[in-house]
Formats: C-alpha cells, structure tokens, sequence
C-alpha cells in the first residue's frame, strides 16, 4: 500500500544520489569560486556503499516508490554504477512490476557508456544541455568539454535505446535565453523530448536573484514565436513538466515552472543523499539520517518503518512558501542543501 504525507502526497518516486562529485562546474550548481580544488568533497569511504544503496531501494520499494532516479553529482563518475544499476533493475514495485530505473547526467561521459548502461537494465535517461552553441555551453558549465561531445553521448544513449531520451536545459535570463530556440530546433525532428527549466534558487546558486528567471510561459512564448505547440492531454498530474507537442506532430517541448508556478500540492519524490540522509523537498534546509538503519545489524522492513515515519510527517511545500517570500525578498537569502550532494 502506498503511503501518504500530511497533505495526501504519495510517495512514488525515489531521486538516489551516489557521489557527490562532477567533473563540470556549472554556474548555477557548482561554481568554481565555491567548489575549486580544495573543496572538501565527500571521500569514497563515506559515500553509500552498493550493498546500503540497494538496501534503501528495496525500502523504498515496499512502501509504494515505482520509479528510481539515480543522480549525483555526476553519476557517471561512480566506479561501477552499472553493477549498482543491474541490482536496482531486478527491483519490483508493490503491484509486482518491473522497477523503472532512470539517471540523470551532464551527457559527458555518455557515449562510452550507453550501451553498458542500457545492458545492465537502465530504462531512461536525462542529459543536462544548456545550450548549442559551444562558446554559451563552455561559459555554462565552465569545463573543458565540448559541446559535442554531450550531443554524441545522446546520439549514443538514442541508439542504445534509452528511450525516451529527455533533454534538460536551465535558463537564465540574459545567459542562455538565446538559445531557446536553437535547442528547439537542434531536436525538433528527433524522438528526444526537450524540457526547459526555470532558473531555481537551490544548490550553488548562491548568486541567484528573480530578475534572473526566464519564466517557462516566456520560454514558450519564445518557441512559439516560430514553431506553433499544442498541450499534450492526459499528463500525470505528479510529473514536474507540463508537456507539448509540435503542431505539426514532430517532437515534444516540456516546461519546468518550479519557480513562477510551483508544484508541491502534487510532489512525490523523495532524495537520498550520497552519504544517505534523506530529504522531502529539493528546496530543504536538512535531512533525516538513515545511517542507524543502514547497518548490517538493521533490516530492510527497520528501514521501511524509519522512511514510512518520516514520510507520513512530511507537510513541506517549500516552493510555494517561498514564492511568497520572493515577493518580499528578490534574492537568495537562506541556506538550502547542496545540490551536488542531493542530485537535482
């Protein structure tokens, strides 16, 4: 049975951080100023370990979660992760389902690894893009890596079959607005499903101010400036994106508005972190530990009952108290967890 939160929420799905290194340095996430050679990034014998990250899937599993996401960080750092990944796909859901095991990643290191990743039982997968043009891309994620490099590693994951391929571009306005429309049209005629994200004050974005938010209804008015879209009916009122389709038939266009039109009333996720601390909200301050459950000493159903306590607690709507605040206050003015720690 599933269970609910004090406000009805279901938890469906499971977003598993398992390293909280990344080899880029995106503006918005990791600035190099805050995250240079000496940060102290969490060492290898501190992150969760395969035998712990599984132990909380199948936790996760037995109160209701259907889905699980693996983030980082970048997770394609992680030594292994397609031994990590065969174990989480042989996961069933409560009604005796197959899991659905997707990941999110900066696409870098991508094309070495889609076919692998596809083997071992990795359904989706989402690559992070902010743009085409190399110069923008560069600037973005402040790493020596091309552009085309990304887009090889989702030729690669497309042929692999990692389907559906999602593509996730933040926007910042007076940044990247201007590539809108030639991501647009870079996927438009392909079978990956393109998603704009509203510029969020979470994780390093420490420089983070309202005037830098391109909202979603300005991301797609600027689409439609050229290509018509119509709504995509019967979406799952639990996703984040609202979803279109090219008018005439060909690709689909998603927005992500969690800034300008949050959605916590319907939020069903949860995070783990890489050092296994779980959070209710991308937008949270603190976590719950599960170390004390994820001893050898402790099972998988002490587990369960510590998350299910938690959940069953849970009555945060962080984005949209926040969104009052931001009225009051255009900047970021308190802490949030580290977003390379959590995964996005």
């Amino acid at each position: 049975m599933n269970i609910v939160d004090e406000l009805g929420r279901p938890l469906r799905d499971l977003r598993l951080s398992v390293i909280d290194r990344c080899n880029f340095r995106c503006t918005y996430c990791m600035p190099r100023e805050i995250f240079d050679a000496h940060y102290p990034f969490m060492p290898s014998s501190d992150r969760l370990s395969f035998d712990q990250l599984e132990k909380i899937a199948r936790a996760f599993a037995s109160l209701g979660v259907e889905k699980i996401r693996i983030t980082g960080g970048e997770p394609l750092l992680r030594r292994g992760i397609e031994r990590l990944i065969e174990r989480l796909a042989a996961l069933t859901t409560i009604s005796g389902k197959p899991m659905e095991i997707a990941l999110t990643t900066n696409g870098s290191l991508l094309a070495a690894k889609a076919s692998s990743l596809r083997d071992s039982g990795l359904g989706r997968v989402t690559v992070s893009l902010d743009a085409v043009d190399d110069a923008v891309f560069r600037r973005m994620s402040d790493a020596d890596v091309p552009v085309s490099q990304v887009l090889g590693g989702i030729e690669a994951a497309c042929a692999a079959g990692l389907a559906p391929v999602k593509v996730n571009a933040v926007i910042e306005r007076g940044v990247n607005d201007d590539q809108i429309l030639p991501l647009v049209r870079l996927f438009k005629h392909t079978d990956v499903t393109l998603r704009f994200i509203e510029y969020m004050d979470v994780g390093g974005a420490s420089d983070w101010s309202s005037v830098k938010v391109f909202t979603a209804q300005q991301a797609r008015r600027t689409i439609e400036s050229e290509f018509p879209l119509v709504a995509i009916a019967g979406q799952d009122p639990s996703g984040t994106a609202v979803n279109y389709r090219h008018a005439d038939g060909i690709g689909e266009v998603g927005f992500i508005a969690s800034v300008s039109a949050p959605f916590c009333g319907s939020c069903s996720r949860a995070r783990v972190s890489a050092d296994g601390r779980l959070y209710t909200c991308l937008f949270s301050t603190h976590g719950t530990d599960l170390q004390p459950w994820l001893s050898d000493t402790a099972s998988v159903e002490q587990l369960a009952d510590a998350v299910r306590g938690r959940w069953t607690r849970r009555n945060d709507r962080y984005s949209e108290l926040r969104s009052v605040r931001r009225a009051q206050e255009p900047r970021k003015a308190y802490p949030t967890v580290r977003m390379s720690l959590v995964g996005g």
